[in-house]
C-alpha cells in the first residue's frame, strides 16, 4: 500500500466508522514505533530502535518515516548506529556523534514485526468504534429514541436494536405489550443509563420506565415540549396502566384536554406505541385531598381525611358501590395512586361496611 491508497483507506474509515483520520494516524505512528522497538534483530537482545522522526501530509499524500542513528566511526549496533563512511555517503558534512536521519524501508519494516504493527492498528479501530459508540450513547442520555429492530432472539426474546451507529438490547424484561417485534421495526426506546465495560459501552434501554411515558408526551404535545403544560408526577405499571398529573401555567389551556388532543389522538398515540398500557391523565393541584381525589380516578371519592400532614397519611371515603373500583384489579389503582401522589391511602366504604370480597385496603408510596 503506498502513501495515496492509505490516505484514501483512512479517508474511507472516516467516513464510515466517523473514526477521525487524525486519531488513526497517531495508531499508524504508535504502531510502526511499537514495531521497531520490538525488533528481533539485536544480538544483545535489547529493545529495536524506535527514535523515529515522521513527516505525514495527507493533503500531499506524503507518509514518510525516518529512523535516528547516531554516526560513530565503527558500528556496533546497526539498529542504532552508522558508519561514518556511510553516513557522508548522503551528507557530506556530517561528523561523528551528529545524528543521521535514516529513511525507514517499508520492506525492513514487514521484517521487523508488521504483525504487530496491524495488531495496534487494529486495536486502534476497535478502541476508535468504542469512543463513537460511547459518545453516541452520552449524547442520548435519558433522551427518546427512534430505534430499529436488527434481531430477535427466538429462545430469550432479547432484542437487538441499532441506534443511529450504535449498536442495544432490549432483554425481554423491558419490553411492554403484546406488540411482537419484527426485524426492520422502528420503536420508541429510552435510553435510560450507560455503563462501559472492557468490552465497550453498553446502553441500558427501556420501554418500561416511567420516564419513557414523560418523554412520549414531551415528543407528542406540543404544550409540554414548550412548558405551556407540566407532568408533575407520574406513576406506571408497565404494559398495564400509567397515571400521570399534568397542571397548566397558562389559565386558557386545559391540561387534561391538550395530553388528550382532538377526539383523543394524542394520547391514543402513545397508548399504541405501548402496546395498549392505559393511561389515566389527571389534574394536578397544590392541595392534598384534591389531589388525592383526582388519582383515584376514576372511582368517585366524597372525603379525604387527612390523618397526618408530616407523614403524609390519610383516610379516603367512597361510595360503597365504588369501592372496588378505588381498589382497583389487585389493588392497582389505590397502589398508582398513592406513588403518584407520595401519600399513604387508606380507603374505606361510606358506611363502613366491606363485602366478603371486599377488605379494607391502603397503600404506601
Amino acid at each position: 500500500m503506498n502513501s495515496k491508497e492509505l490516505f484514501t483507506a483512512l479517508s474511507l474509515l472516516e467516513k464510515e466508522k466517523g473514526i477521525p483520520m487524525d486519531y488513526m494516524l497517531e495508531q499508524i505512528e504508535r504502531a510502526i514505533k511499537t514495531a521497531c522497538k520490538n525488533s528481533k534483530n539485536q544480538p544483545s537482545g535489547e529493545d529495536g530502535n524506535d527514535n523515529l522522526v515522521f513527516r505525514i501530509d495527507p493533503e500531499k499524500n506524503v507518509f514518510d518515516v525516518k529512523r535516528v542513528l547516531t554516526v560513530v566511526e565503527e558500528v556496533e549496533r546497526p539498529e542504532f548506529e552508522i558508519s561514518l563512511e556511510d553516513a557522508r555517503k548522503k551528507r557530506k558534512k556530517i561528523e561523528l556523534g551528529d545524528e543521521y536521519l535514516q529513511p525507514l524501508d517499508p520492506k525492513h519494516l514487514f521484517r521487523i514485526g508488521i504483525s504487530s504493527a496491524r495488531n495496534v492498528i487494529r486495536q486502534g479501530i476497535r478502541d476508535g468504534e468504542k469512543g463513537q459508540m460511547l459518545q453516541e450513547f452520552k449524547s442520548r442520555l435519558g433522551e427518546l429514541v427512534t430505534a430499529v429492530v436488527e434481531r430477535v432472539d427466538p429462545v430469550s426474546g432479547t432484542v437487538t436494536l441499532k441506534i443511529g451507529k450504535a449498536v442495544a438490547t432490549l432483554p425481554k424484561s423491558e419490553q411492554v405489550g403484546d406488540r411482537v417485534l419484527r426485524e426492520g421495526d422502528n420503536i420508541k426506546v429510552l435510553v435510560a443509563d450507560i455503563k462501559d465495560n472492557e468490552r465497550g459501552p453498553k446502553a441500558m434501554i427501556s420501554r418500561t420506565s416511567a420516564e419513557l411515558v414523560k418523554r412520549l408526551f414531551e415528543q407528542e404535545v406540543p404544550e409540554i415540549y414548550d412548558g405551556i403544560v407540566e407532568i408533575k408526577s407520574i406513576a406506571r405499571e408497565a404494559g398495564s396502566r400509567t397515571k400521570m398529573a399534568v397542571c397548566s401555567n397558562d389559565e386558557n389551556v386545559d391540561a387534561i384536554g391538550s395530553c388528550i388532543g382532538t377526539r383523543g389522538d394524542r394520547v391514543n398515540g402513545i397508548v399504541a406505541e405501548l402496546g395498549g398500557e392505559k393511561i389515566d391523565i389527571i389534574e394536578y393541584s397544590e392541595q392534598p385531598d384534591a389531589f388525592i381525589a383526582a388519582a383515584l380516578s376514576p372511582a368517585k371519592v366524597l372525603g379525604v381525611e387527612i390523618l397526618d400532614a408530616d407523614a403524609k397519611s390519610c383516610k379516603v371515603t367512597v361510595p360503597d358501590g365504588q369501592l372496588s373500583l378505588a381498589i382497583g384489579n389487585k389493588g392497582q389503582n389505590v397502589r398508582l395512586a398513592a406513588r403518584l401522589t407520595g401519600w399513604k391511602i387508606d380507603i374505606r366504604p361510606e358506611s363502613g361496611f366491606y363485602g366478603e370480597d371486599e377488605d379494607s385496603d391502603s397503600e404506601e408510596a
